[in-house]
């Protein structure tokens, strides 16, 4: 196990990786930044509590007072979720900014990935993973978790990409830097909280056996590249993909009417979804984000097998 002065792990998952039993990285902004609190802390609690009842150790990813915290005490949680709307997004690149200022903040799947590539943690769990964003080719707003993933030797587990992106090229990069992207039990590439994105994946797995066999036999040919679970969110809890697509459509309009433009339009499209979604967008959210980190204890704990 490594050791980094500026990295602070729990005591149950500091165990865990001596021992070389199964740990699941957990990304941090979707669950304390994406949902007010204290639905953020119950939601936290339930997360940890599914990773352990399907076989691994739960490992929060975070930045407190300067320091990585590897795996999060239940005080540390209940703290981290009341600093919601306080805390730096840390990307791969603030990751030292934030810590040499003594700052919090909260871990994007891109930090997660760096993290836990460095800890050693092969599974990542988060919500949707980030990619090209609508109009890149003027904006060059390009998401981080791609490069991360063409870098980290790790699985991904996730509902797809966000909707808001632009799927099509986001594909197209995932490609061309060799990364896999693996539907679980669907031909599809989900777009978060909808099932339904109408871009057909190349490959379809249905066990968590065969998904822990191909990331063996990927590092065996030392193929490093990251590893994309594409996981579709449960039909009584997901968002309906045509409803989802005009009220992107409307914020795209909204934006060029109001001049928003650049990296701005990012967030700008995030905010203006979850107000006309509603509560049903939130409960989706919460949902996924448990569903998603009850898969990866699966595949962390089948890896731990051999």
């Amino acid at each position: 196990m490594v050791t980094n002065a500026y990295i602070d792990f729990s005591e149950e998952v500091r165990k865990a990786l001596a021992e070389h039993k199964p740990v699941v990285a957990i990304e941090t902004g979707g669950t304390f930044e994406g949902i007010p609190y204290p639905d953020n802390a119950a939601t936290a609690f339930a997360v940890m509590d599914m990773v352990r009842r399907n076989g691994a150790v739960p490992a929060y990813l975070s930045i407190m007072d300067g320091r990585v915290k590897v795996g999060m005490s239940d005080e540390e949680i209940e703290r981290y979720a009341r600093l919601r709307g306080t805390m730096q997004k840390a990307s791969g690149r603030e990751i030292a900014q934030i810590i040499a200022q003594g700052r919090n903040g909260v871990m994007t799947i891109a930090a997660t990935m760096a993290v836990a590539d460095y800890v050693g943690i092969s599974v990542v769990s988060g919500g949707g993973i980030g990619g090209v964003h609508r109009g890149a080719e003027t904006s060059m707003d390009i998401s981080s978790d791609l490069e991360e993933l063409a870098n980290r030797n790790v699985i991904v587990v996730c509902s797809g990409a966000k909707s808001i992106l632009d799927l099509k090229l986001t594909m197209e990069y995932l490609e061309t830097k060799s990364v896999s992207v693996i539907g679980y039990g669907t031909d599809e590439l989900p777009a978060y909280m909808a099932r339904s994105s109408g871009i057909k994946l190349t490959c379809r797995m249905d066990d968590v056996e065969t998904i822990a066999r191909t990331y063996r036999v990927k590092n065996a040919f030392g193929i490093k590249t990251g590893m994309v679970l594409a996981n579709p969110i449960d039909e009584a809890y997901a968002v309906d993909s045509m409803l989802m697509n005009q009220v992107i459509e409307e914020a795209i309009l909204r934006s060029r009417d109001e001049g928003v433009s650049g990296k701005a339009i990012t967030g700008y499209l995030m905010k203006y979804v979850k107000e006309k979604m509603g509560s049903d967008s939130m409960e989706a959210q919460k949902h996924m984000i448990i569903q998603n980190a009850a898969l990866a204890a699966e595949v962390a704990a089948e890896l731990g097998r051999n």
